[in-house]
């Protein structure tokens, strides 16, 4: 099985706040790390099911392409209650229609939705909920590596907080009162799903 060692490795993003967040995290390790973006790679079509579908999928893309080791990572909130959704269309709940030639991303209207299909189910529905990350590893030679991290918790309604993004401000993680988007950033980020993914990466590639 390949292993990362020193050197340089892609991330499958086009995000430069992605880039230097998984820098930061691996730069202790020696690996020095180039964005898909930068070397002018394109963003495969995520076509999966499943968070690990579409991780495999960039991963292996910027494999291919740059003939390197790659990374690609894929995340997004679980609602029991509402059979896993939002799921791997997390992101997708958010997206808004074109608009006086604009579009983007409303995550008050992702969270609203969420909320919308929860109270639809009436006072007794579960507010369980998670949010999953999964890294993707992979090699020109086909090998892959996998690993998946959580952070279970519960949703709560109206939103609370001004940090963080996303679905961050109804999400209280388990054992917390505050929810993510009320948490120093710093402690979020030591018990979040991606730093849960992470450290099992870490294990296993450089432990």
């Amino acid at each position: 099985m390949s292993r990362l060692g020193s050197g340089s490795l892609v991330i499958a993003t086009h995000n430069t706040g992605k880039l230097k967040e998984i820098s930061a995290l691996l730069d202790p390790y020696g690996v020095k790390c180039i964005s898909a973006g930068s070397l002018g790679l394109p963003e495969p079509a995520e076509t999966g099911t499943t968070f690990a579908e579409n991780a495999l999928i960039k991963a292996r893309a910027s494999a291919e392409a740059s003939g390197m080791a790659a990374l690609a990572d894929d995340s997004g909130l679980s609602v029991d209650a509402l059979g896993g959704r939002p799921g791997v269309y997390t992101a997708d709940w958010a997206e808004r229609q074109w608009f006086e030639g604009e579009a983007g991303r409303d995550w008050f209207m992702a969270m609203g939705k969420v909320e919308g299909l929860l109270q639809a189910q009436g006072p007794d529905a579960s507010r369980a909920c998670a949010f999953h990350c999964v890294l993707a590893l992979a090699w020109p030679d086909g090998e892959h590596a996998v690993y998946e991290g959580t952070a279970p918790g519960s949703l709560v309604w109206p939103p609370r907080g001004e940090l963080g993004f996303g679905y961050d401000p109804v999400f209280v993680p388990e054992g917390r009162e505050q929810t993510f988007a009320e948490i120093d950033l710093a402690e979020k980020h030591a018990i979040s799903h991606r730093a849960d993914a992470f450290a099992k990466l870490v294990a296993d590639q450089f432990g």
